[in-house]
């Protein structure tokens, strides 16, 4: 039997939607803790919202996980559960790639079934609602004693989406040449704009890059320097750190890297070897040919 619930969504806290999602479970299973991942998700951002679920994943307490980002709710779209970790861990949310990258960073799916099994949800007047009408009750079914196997049709694991995860690439340009093309993959509060890359991507260009991103028939190019934290990156200047979850980030200290480079998630970002010019070298820009 479970007893904590995670949740992962992109309702906002705008509108009551988390509270009732919150309040169906609590009211069937009133032993489960909840946990809010976030509800911050840019609305229907199915690829962010599954970024953030496999960032947070290793340190969710076992239990049941419910992801709802969901621009398909009331289509043909499965709902679906997936188990992991041995059963200590189930992840249930629309079958549209959100589960993949935290399915995959929990080690695989080990069993998944579809939500198919109406008696367990609630009635509700139309189908746009499937947080509050199908992953609550399920989740609260499972945190009961209920087994997986009620819970619908088990599906193999092989057919459940996968999800969208960008891979950085080496790339020769006409200008700079070998280098690694990255993207950024999300934007913090703090402004820090982490990238699809780690510290063993870039070994072999020293401790000075140069950061090159790309935009129309323009380039911007700075000067980056690795630091190890955010201070030594010096006033004014933009560097590279390995963040909290062990991946590249540009970052400025004690500022905002994605307004002082004008990036934001999805953008390129690519990267090479470089001298050392100082801290203050300043954004140029120069028409690509």
């Amino acid at each position: 039997m479970h007893n904590h619930v995670s949740l992962l969504t992109d309702y906002g806290l705008g509108d009551e939607f988390v509270g009732v999602v919150k309040s169906v479970i609590v009211d069937l299973a009133p032993h489960v803790r909840i946990t809010d991942i976030t509800h911050g998700i840019a609305a229907f951002d199915v690829r962010a919202g599954s970024l953030a679920l496999a960032r947070a994943i290793q340190y969710v307490p076992a239990g049941i996980v419910i992801a709802v980002v969901d621009p398909g709710v009331g289509s043909e779209r499965r709902a679906i559960a997936v188990e992991v970790a041995g059963g200590r861990g189930i992840l249930l949310g629309p079958d549209n790639g959100l589960l993949a990258p935290a399915t995959a960073m929990a080690g695989g799916a080990e069993r998944a079934f579809v939500l198919s099994n109406t008696d367990l949800h609630l009635e509700a007047p139309g189908a746009t609602f499937a947080g509050r009408d199908v992953f609550a009750p399920v989740a609260a079914h499972l945190c009961n004693g209920g087994v997986l196997d009620d819970v619908g049709e088990e599906i193999d694991t092989a057919l459940v989406m996968p999800g969208i995860v960008p891979v950085a690439s080496r790339e020769t340009h006409p200008r700079h040449g070998e280098g690694l093309r990255c993207e950024v993959t999300w934007v913090d509060t703090f402004g820090n704009c982490q990238l699809n890359a780690g510290s063993e991507d870039i070994e072999s260009f020293g401790s000075q890059l140069r950061l090159v991103i790309p935009g129309g028939t323009e380039e911007a190019v700075r000067s980056a320097r690795i630091a190890t934290h955010f201070a030594a990156i010096g006033d004014g200047a933009v560097g590279l750190v390995i963040d909290s979850y062990g991946m590249l980030a540009v970052a400025v200290d004690r500022g905002s890297a994605a307004a002082q480079l004008s990036l934001g998630a999805g953008d390129a970002v690519l990267l090479f070897a470089g001298e050392d010019r100082g801290p203050d070298a300043p954004v140029t820009l120069r028409t690509t040919r």
